[in-house]
C-alpha cells in the first residue's frame, strides 16, 4: 500500500519562512561574531602598544576602545 502525504500550502509556506528566518538569524550571528573578533584583535594590538607608539598614531589610551569599535564597524 502506498502512502501519500499531502502538505497544505500554509504548512509549506510556513516551513519556507521558518527556514529563511533561521538562515538569516545564523547569518547575523556570524556577522556579529566576526565584528566582535575584529574588535578584540584591534583592541589587543592597540593595548600592546606603548604610549609613544600610540602618540605617533595621534592616539591616546583613552581612544583605544573607540578606534577598535570603528575598525570593527568599518569592515
Amino acid at each position: 500500500m502506498a502512502y501519500v502525504q499531502q502538505t497544505s500550502s500554509f504548512e509549506s509556506g510556513f516551513t519556507d519562512r521558518l527556514a529563511t528566518s533561521v538562515k538569516v538569524f545564523f547569518e547575523r550571528v556570524g556577522t556579529h561574531i566576526e565584528t566582535y573578533r575584529i574588535y578584540c584583535q584591534t583592541l589587543t594590538e592597540l593595548e600592546a602598544m606603548s604610549d609613544r607608539e600610540l602618540a605617533d598614531l595621534n592616539l591616546s589610551r583613552y581612544d583605544i576602545h573607540r578606534v577598535a569599535c570603528e575598525a570593527a564597524c568599518a569592515k
